[in-house]
């Protein structure tokens, strides 16, 4: 098939539509509690339900978002040439293809999982959609920290969908990206600033001072630190995970330290994308820490 058909462009845009880049470190975050629940390597077919389950459920929830913010998204220049925003995929369509893949997510889970990771799941799109779209992101610059309760939600799909249940290590790791998310997010802010008062978007770099948003950003970021080293004192990782925690920490400060000392935003972009890799790193030496201690013990 030519890349270039009208077929072909109409898949890109759907699969658009789920921001398939941002779910891919949901699913890490998922993952890797399904190792910390097991102990060891999850199985591997409940792996594989879970990944499809919540690549569902976040893609369902991403594209109803799309569907909401159609009139914000034109507004931006970074989001502009989105399927929806363009017009190229109208916002009943964009709307019912959300509902379409969190109702195959919520019946792959419940069938093949079980319940409560298919409730968790669709919780997590209740969020984002209830809290964060329609009720925080126009009125409050506190939008992304009580919203992003939602992309924390995955760690504890894949922590029920091993146990059944949900534990003290479970909810550790829902802080951990509870915590991650403003200081993450208000450094994109930081550098799209402008875009985001042209929408009426009050993200705190647009309602508050340059100063007290960097401020902001080491606070959190210090607070994330020590509540991801905490983490072992539950008992469900070890010195790996601590070391590793504690590496990633410490350049997640010296960052926003940086940031914080400069006049202007020129280490936002550096900030954004290592708090990216901090937290795939963060949870993949929790796998690395999981797997050794199996080993161990074995």
């Amino acid at each position: 098939m030519d890349s270039g058909s009208p077929v072909s462009r109409v898949l890109r845009d759907y699969v658009a539509l789920t921001k398939p880049r941002i779910i891919f470190l949901l699913l890490i975050t998922a993952v890797g509690s399904m190792f910390l629940a097991s102990e060891g390597w999850p199985d591997p077919l409940l792996a594989a339900l879970v990944v499809v389950g919540g690549y569902l459920a976040a893609g369902g929830a991403n594209a109803l978002n799309h569907s909401l913010e159609g009139d914000i998204d034109q507004r931006m220049q970074r989001t502009h040439r989105r399927p929806v925003a363009s017009g190229r995929v109208s916002q009943r369509q964009a709307f019912v293809f959300g509902i379409a893949l969190n109702l195959a997510a919520f019946a792959i889970l419940a069938l093949f999982v079980n319940v409560l990771s298919a409730v968790l799941a669709i919780s997590g799109t209740l969020i984002y959609i209830f809290v964060y779209t329609k009720g925080l992101k126009r009125t409050t610059p506190q939008n992304i920290v009580i919203g992003g309760a939602a992309g924390a939600v995955p760690p504890l799909v894949g922590w029920a969908a091993v146990t059944g249940t949900l534990e003290l290590p479970a909810y550790y790791l829902f802080a951990i990206i509870f915590l991650w998310t403003p200081p993450h997010f208000w450094a994109l802010a930081l550098l799209i600033k402008d875009d985001y008062a042209r929408a009426g978007i009050p993200m705190l770099p647009v309602v508050s001072t340059l100063a007290e948003t960097k401020r902001q950003i080491l606070l959190y970021t210090v607070v994330l630190v020590a509540f991801s080293a905490s983490f072992a004192a539950t008992g469900a990782v070890g010195w790996i995970y601590l070391s590793g925690a504690l590496a990633l920490g410490g350049g997640f400060i010296v960052r926003a330290v940086r940031l914080a000392r400069e006049d202007g935003i020129e280490g936002a972009k550096a900030l954004y994308v290592f708090s990216i890799a901090y937290l795939a790193l963060l949870f993949g030496v929790a796998i690395a820490d999981s797997l050794a201690h199996r080993y161990m013990v074995g």
